[in-house]
């Protein structure tokens, strides 16, 4: 049975496509607890570069069982190997190697949340009337930002910020920021796993010879082994292939508010795990994210215009 010739019912389908932009936030979220785990036995392009292994690996058992379609044509290779170094290789580099450098947890998932403004305002000045940001979702923009700063305030000061981590995550920022406009704008719809092994081809190519300069001693522990393995199954083969699915169905201001989720989640995850403090600005970033991130994403009224109707028809046609 091939992946083509197999077809979910359409209400499993519908049920799943509703759930989708849930259960990508969810995983997504976990990517501060894995580092914290995992980062302490390992330099960060080391851990990477196993990861990027390990998930090509896992892909391409999936891929012949399935027996999976590959992407068609060298132009989608290259845009799916152009996605991979900025979404995998630049995007995770700059946000482990700034961690790891010094700089905190809570001030990296603040720049890094910058990234939905980013895109909105990219998209607003560049594309057009027809991909214009609507006002109602600007309000929901600044509610998220600011739901988000209230989150990571306490955070701040938590480590050391210098201008080599900064870079980092501005790097990063970035990275997932031009990675995200570049797959909706050229990756064509193709299958998920094969698109993600091309992407991880390149991002390997980029971060293994970056692993050989560090100096940091690889020792597979325990906790590096847990994280190791949730970051192949859970974040590669899970987050990142809905990532794919959601900038392929949706449009790309739509997709990038969901990160403003990540952090109120992380921090409510780290109170789990952790027993980390929730204060009662958190609670009211979360709040606010959360109205944000509503106002953003939900269903466009006829009160939007053309640029409501756009944005339907585009993601119908995904």
């Amino acid at each position: 049975m091939t992946g083509a010739s197999w077809r979910r019912p359409p209400a499993y389908e519908g049920a799943w496509l509703a759930a989708m932009p849930a259960v990508f936030v969810l995983i997504w979220s976990t990517g501060f607890v894995v580092a914290r785990y995992g980062m302490p036995h390992a330099g960060p392009m080391w851990f990477l570069a196993w990861r990027y292994v390990l998930s090509i690996g896992a892909f391409l058992v999936w891929i012949a069982i399935v027996r999976a379609a590959w992407p068609r044509g060298r132009a989608q290779w290259l845009h799916l190997a152009v996605t991979g170094v900025l979404m995998h290789a630049l995007y995770l580099g700059g946000i482990w190697g700034a961690v790891r450098s010094g700089i905190g947890a809570g001030t990296s998932a603040l720049v890094v949340g910058l990234q939905p403004v980013l895109t909105a305002i990219w998209v607003s000045a560049v594309q057009g009337n027809e991909h214009r940001v609507a006002p109602r979702q600007w309000f929901g923009l600044a509610l998220g930002l600011a739901g988000l700063t209230l989150v990571v305030w306490r955070k701040l000061g938590a480590g050391e910020v210098t201008a080599f981590n900064l870079v980092l995550c501005l790097m990063a920022l970035l990275a997932i920021t031009t990675g995200t406009l570049y797959q909706k704008r050229f990756v064509e719809p193709c299958d998920v796993r094969t698109a993600n092994t091309v992407q991880l081809l390149a991002a390997l190519l980029v971060t293994a010879p970056l692993a050989w300069l560090e100096d940091a001693p690889f020792a597979w522990h325990p906790e590096l082994i847990g994280a190791m393995a949730w970051s192949v199954l859970g974040l590669t083969l899970g987050g990142s292939s809905l990532l794919f699915l959601l900038i392929q169905r949706g449009a790309a201001t739509r997709v990038t508010s969901l990160l403003y989720l990540v952090p109120p989640c992380t921090a409510l995850m780290a109170w789990l795990l952790f027993d980390e403090a929730l204060g009662a600005l958190v609670l009211a970033g979360l709040a606010l994210t959360a109205s944000g991130v509503w106002l953003v994403v939900r269903s466009p009224g006829p009160g939007l215009g053309g640029a409501g109707r756009a944005r339907e028809v585009s993601s119908r046609r995904l």
